[in-house]
């Protein structure tokens, strides 16, 4: 069955309101899964209008192509641990870059041998090459941080930006050869020299910054769909793309600003990290040492308190520890104990990390607060448990010049009454920072994996641990 143009544009609307709804719903736990629904939705339309388009001849090569996807895709859903799901993001993102690589490519060896290639095509395809390749290779380093593959600390060297600018001057320069002049050569040096951009941009970037990063190249991979939707003449491509392009910019400029970090510096990597010389307050606070408590010691003064602040990392994620946080704060409340729960925007590994884990425990919607919501009562607070999370709460942030992440927002864990940390080590975090708030006389740490750790206060609550 084939339907016409009209019925498809009408389909591609309805799909985009879809897609725009549920971007809105996924702008709070409380509507992201209808949100998600939206999404679907949008999309099974999309494919069905453009599956039954008549510029569609042949179905076999779709059909394959869609089972294989579809056979994929189920089993990373089904096998992949949320904690694994900043990566596998990364990895997504790379898949959307060589698309439209390849689809350009392909646009440009059948426009060749058929004599229909003109500029403004010439143009399309440069673009969709260069925002494709720069994609795939960013995140593809990417994957490789998040997955341990490869060293979250920055890879800076003398030079790099200058390397950068260069790079992309000569990329944009080869685009416009190949635009002009359909050159063969140009197309492959233009390429390759993306691929090229791509790696060099996003090595430089270290762990602190890396949720940001993830946002960023979901963005790139916007304007890559969108770049291929004008090659392919797809309205809808382009619209989705546009959506994606500006949503993904739009987060890390906010995630950004949470973080009092310039865009640019982010995403070129590497600024503000020189650090100045004397003895730094990590070695200055080192000499204090740190205390560690028991499971025990943390209950005796939580069953005491009027109100536990929660601090989720990506040590809560690791340890899938947020079910036994859930049942913690249950026992808690029924002790009349306030329990709350702090989100820094980039606590874990990408945005909405935390919340999705949280979420996925049934932990209700209003016991979860934003940073700006619940700074103001962490001096009033008895009992803060920090689960995992460590840059988030580092008070060198504000008190450390030399600290890389000097001027980052963090929660202000530290003004709390008593401050209980559960580490596996002292270890630092992942942007390679100590923190400082372990040397605090209010903070202690209690080393153990979190779920072991949280599961034992569960159990002490209970009356077994007395």
């Amino acid at each position: 069955m084939e339907i016409s143009a009209n019925t498809q544009a009408l389909a591609y609307l309805v799909a985009a309101v879809l897609f725009i709804l549920g971007l809105k719903g996924l702008t709070h736990p409380a509507s992201a899964r209808k949100g998600n629904f939206f999404g679907m939705a949008g999309m099974a339309i999309a494919i069905g209008a453009t599956l039954l388009g008549s510029e569609v001849q042949s179905y076999g090569f779709i059909i394959a192509g869609v089972v294989a996807g579809a056979i994929i895709g189920s089993v990373l859903a089904a096998r992949v641990q949320m904690t694994a799901m900043p990566q596998l993001v990364a990895a997504l993102h790379s898949f959307v870059g060589m698309a439209a690589v390849l689809v350009a490519l392909g646009t440009y060896l059948n426009k060749a041998q058929a004599g229909l290639l003109n500029p403004v095509l010439m143009g399309e395809l440069s673009a969709g090459i260069v925002i494709g390749a720069i994609t795939f290779s960013g995140s593809v380093i990417a994957f490789g941080k998040l997955q341990g593959l490869i060293s979250g600390a920055p890879v800076i060297f003398k030079g790099q930006h200058l390397l950068n600018a260069l790079l992309a001057l000569v990329t944009v320069g080869f685009a416009v050869v190949f635009a002009t002049t359909e050159a063969s050569w140009a197309l492959v040096l233009m390429t390759i020299l993306a691929f090229v951009l791509g790696f060099t941009l996003i090595i430089p970037v270290g762990g602190a910054d890396m949720p940001v990063i993830i946002s960023m190249l979901n963005s790139y991979s916007g304007w890559a769909a969108a770049a291929t939707g004008f090659t392919l003449g797809n309205n809808l491509l382009i619209i989705v793309g546009a959506l994606v392009g500006f949503s993904g910019a739009i987060l890390s400029y906010i995630m950004c600003r949470a973080m009092n970090r310039s865009i640019i510096n982010v995403v070129f990597g590497g600024f503000g990290g020189e650090s100045e010389g004397g003895p730094s307050a990590v070695a200055q606070a080192a000499e204090k040492g740190v205390k560690a408590a028991s499971v025990e010691d943390a209950i005796y003064w939580m069953e005491d308190a009027n109100r536990v602040i929660i601090v989720p990392g990506y040590g809560m994620a690791v340890a899938q520890a947020q079910h036994a946080l859930k049942e913690l704060m249950e026992l808690l409340e029924e002790n009349d104990v306030e329990v709350k729960f702090a989100i820094h925007p980039v606590a874990g590994r990408m945005p909405g990390h935390m919340n999705v884990l949280l979420a996925e425990a049934d932990i209700p919607y209003d016991h979860v607060l934003e940073m700006d919501e619940i700074n103001p009562e962490f001096a009033t607070t008895d009992v803060v448990l920090v689960v995992g999370a460590n840059d988030v709460t580092n008070p060198a942030a504000k008190t450390d010049p030399s600290s890389p992440i000097y001027g980052m927002p963090i929660l202000d864990v530290a003004k709390a009454r008593n401050i209980y940390v559960i580490k596996r080590s002292m270890r630092p975090g992942y942007s390679g920072v100590e923190n400082l708030l372990y040397y605090q006389d209010n903070c202690s740490l209690i080393f153990g994996d979190a779920k072991d750790v949280c599961e034992g206060m569960v159990t002490a609550l209970k009356g077994g641990g007395h």
